[in-house]
């Protein structure tokens, strides 16, 4: 075969020795545009698994690349005069120059040609090849050739930064954060040689203009960069070797780029992206040459494993590494957002900020950090449980961050758990009878701090469908109070309501029966913001809100809130999210109204906000209320999340004391991103821009999400519904698979407690043996970027 690797980056030059090693009959090339000893840059960073990965690929390369890193375990974060360290992180960093340098080398011993100084203008240029590798880099001239074909996807992201270089050697990946009077500025360095350090230098692009670099030289650049950070330099300089840049060129904005697929025939060979012209990731996790090197190893691997078909080799390359790399820029873009948005965090203890740093790609979790660090974790979990009021005395257990109490108003929930209110469509007439007093006693029986009932409609026109729950009458109040008692009496649980009205989204069957299907007969008329169709042609038209209407629910409201204080619940939730009634108000897709209830964001809020208020001045004044919006309605022209922040802020300037946050239901064209814990960004947001307390929720489904969610600030609750329909004692069950034993369990349940604990005990340890890993090694190799 005659392969030829355009570009002599770390992806064609590592595929090329490869495929030569293991078919040293093939003619390979690699072409490259600079002289050998060229580079731009400086040092790049792999973890210890991708060390292990390169061991297995070509032992000869990987021993020298390994005898030629300098290798840290610490993470330093330096923040508001604080240094805070966390250690077991296992990375390695090497000079860009000696990685190609070695490869290169490697690559002449196997009996690769080496091409330089050949600037490749067009792949047509090599008629005889039978595969042509474009490794040609951030700004693939191939790549963009093809377009057509790779459709690529290229986001430049809103920080500016600089690749400089320093001879201050950092023992640790040091993160260093310095406000000035233009904004923040933040370091990453870290020692890739003996005496060299790679120090990246970045900022908002509002921050880096407001601080006149956009107009500096090189020179006047870096001297300001110098002043900024000099307490980490100890009066080392910092370094350029861009010497073809000049002034602001140096300063770039990350372009993430994702392509939608790898492979294209030109018409005479297969043309395949590798490495940066297939893919990038945010230098924040250090992951883009482990992602070009694994690209070479799995596209060798996949021609290996189908000799003699090469369509197939790379069809399945290209279906392994794109789910590869897509979790890593999954990861990457939230660690891009983080450092992108580092005034949002600023306020945040510099404990806490270091560990919301730590865990901003999500892929290092709580437990992670502690099979990482114990003594860290166990630090700053001692300080989280402080802050919530415990204190720890020897030999107790440190208190994990979801078991630390929360107040509000005059309520204290136990801990952070909470039951998300589920519709169960299992009433009649709006009654909550018995089923209700079984489903709830016994969630709250099971270690959560506060269950939620479903969504409860402040009148009989106001229900999704005929079985769901109401709070119109004094009846249901008594069926309602029924189920308050019982919660108060035997559990230490809270119990709170929410309250709700349909709008469009009402007179509809059960799920069961025809999920959104229109009653087959008694359906009754439908309001909401504007007219409004939920499924076309298959949903019922709603009307438009008059003023009589607007004062009809809003009085329902208020009545509701006032049989809800005397059926003795705890917390009032109000429902302004999913494309219900009052949720039709706030998406500009559900309301298209002319007068003062519509257009602006501003006057979509007034009619929400005027329901909020009234049910406020009649809900007793101890007790909270929160409020549960739809935080992005995944539809362009939607709410987006910068109107969530705004939303938060109306409803906190009202009297909300939480925003409960979720997204989407609020049209059928909705394009969700799913993944772990994927609504708690907008959580995070509104907790830490709007100043007001949140609960996640959305695919929160062990004791680690919640764990990592509390600890890292972004939010102050976390609501899980769905694993609390399979299992009533979640919270029990998770505290024991974390080997937590401090949490109370209800005294009739005691007897099965220790036998739980022992059983998963046996289980960890099992596993632990059958993997033949140490706990650190098993936590890099399921979470190290």
């Amino acid at each position: 075969m005659n392969i030829v690797c355009i570009g002599g980056g770390p992806a064609g030059l590592y595929f090329a020795l490869l495929m030569k090693k293991r078919h040293p009959g093939h003619q390979v090339t690699v072409v490259e545009r600079n002289r050998p000893y060229d580079t731009f840059g400086w040092g790049v960073v792999f973890s210890d698994q991708t060390l292990g990965n390169l061991q297995a690929a070509d032992a000869p390369s990987a021993s020298e690349i390994l005898g030629a890193f300098n290798h840290w375990d610490d993470i330093e974060v330096n923040f508001r005069g604080r240094t805070i360290r966390s250690g077991g992180h296992g990375f390695c960093g090497i000079g860009r120059k000696r990685l190609l340098n070695i490869l290169q080398r490697r690559c002449e011993e196997l009996g690769v040609r080496l091409v330089f100084e050949t600037d490749v203008q067009d792949d047509l240029g090599f008629p005889d090849a039978d595969l042509i590798i474009a490794s040609d880099g951030l700004n693939s001239r191939i790549r963009g050739k093809y377009a057509a074909a790779f459709q690529p996807d290229i986001d430049l992201r809103r920080c500016r930064f600089v690749w400089l270089g320093t001879h201050k050697r950092f023992d640790a990946f040091t993160f260093a954060f310095e406000e000035t009077e233009h904004g923040w500025f933040q370091a990453h360095a870290y020692q890739f040689d003996g005496d060299t350090s790679t120090f990246i230098v970045e900022a908002p692009e509002e921050v880096w203009r407001r601080a006149g670099l956009e107009d500096m030289s090189k020179e006047e650049a870096i001297a300001f960069c110098e002043r900024l950070f000099a307490k980490y330099l100890d009066g080392q300089p910092l370094l350029s070797n861009a010497s073809h840049l000049r002034g602001s060129a140096q300063w770039i904005r990350f372009p993430r780029v994702v392509c939608r697929t790898w492979v294209h025939h030109n018409g005479r060979a297969p043309v395949v992206l590798m490495g940066d012209a297939a893919h990038t990731a945010h230098f924040s996790i250090g992951s883009g040459t482990k992602l070009a090197l694994e690209d070479a190893i799995e596209l060798a691997r996949c021609i290996e494993r189908a000799p003699g078909d090469l369509r197939q080799a790379l069809a399945d390359y290209e279906a392994v590494r794109s789910v590869e790399v897509l979790r890593i820029q999954n990861a990457a873009r939230n660690s891009t957002e983080w450092f992108e948005n580092v005034a949002r965090y600023a306020q945040l203890p510099p404990e806490q900020f270091a560990y919301s740093l730590l865990t901003r790609s999500q892929r290092i979790s709580h437990e992670n950090l502690r099979l990482r660090d114990k003594a860290y974790v166990e630090r700053y979990e001692d300080w989280i449980a402080e802050h919530a009021g415990l204190h720890r005395a020897p030999p107790q257990q440190p208190v994990p961050p979801m078991f630390t109490p929360f107040r509000l108003r005059d309520v204290t929930l136990k801990n952070r758990v909470v039951v998300s209110p589920m519709a169960q469509y299992s009433c009649v007439d709006g009654l909550p009878a018995d089923y209700h007093l079984v489903h709830l006693g016994a969630r709250a029986m099971g270690g959560a701090a506060m269950v939620v009932a479903e969504m409860t409609c402040p009148s009989a026109d106001a229900r999704i469908t005929p079985g769901c729950p109401g709070l119109w009458n004094e009846a249901q109040r008594d069926g309602w109070q029924r189920i308050v008692d019982y919660v108060h009496a035997h559990t230490d649980a809270r119990i709170a309501l929410q309250l709700g009205h349909a709008g469009a989204k009402g007179s509809t069957r059960v799920p069961w029966e025809g999920e959104d299907q229109p009653l087959a007969s008694g359906n009754w008329p439908l309001i909401s913001a504007s007219p409004q169709q939920y499924h076309d042609g298959v949903s019922d038209w709603s009307r438009a809100m008059n003023r009589a209407d607007m004062d009809r629910v809003l009085a329902d409201f208020v009545r509701s809130t006032r049989f809800a204080a005397q059926a003795g619940f705890d917390w009032l939730e109000l429902h302004c999210a999913h494309g219900y009634l009052l949720s039709s108000f706030i998406s500009p897709l559900t309301n298209q109204r002319t007068d003062e209830y519509g257009g602006s964001l501003d006057n979509r809020l007034r009619y929400p906000l005027e329901v909020f208020r009234a049910m406020r001045a009649a809900w007793p004044d101890q007790l909270p209320m929160s409020v549960r919006i739809s935080a992005h309605d995944w539809v362009e022209g939607g709410i987006t999340p910068d109107d969530a922040v705004a939303i938060a802020r109306a409803f906190k300037a009202a009297g909300a004391d939480m925003i409960d946050c979720s997204s989407g239901q609020v049209s059928p064209k909705q394009r969700p991103v799913y993944g772990r814990m994927y609504q708690t960004p907008f959580a995070d947001r509104i907790r830490n821009e709007a100043g007001i307390p949140t609960i996640a929720v959305g695919a929160i489904s062990e004791a680690d999400h919640v764990n990592s969610i509390i600890a890292a600030g972004r939010a102050d609750l976390c609501a899980i519904a769905r694993p609390h329909l399979a299992n009533p004692s979640w919270t029990l069950l998770e505290a024991a698979k974390i080997g937590y034993h401090d949490l109370a369990w209800p005294h009739q349940y005691r007897s099965a407690k220790s036998q739980l604990e022992r059983n998963l005990d046996r289980e960890k340890q099992m596993a632990a043996q059958a993997a033949g890993l140490s706990p650190l090694e098993q936590a890099r190799q399921a979470e190290g970027v």
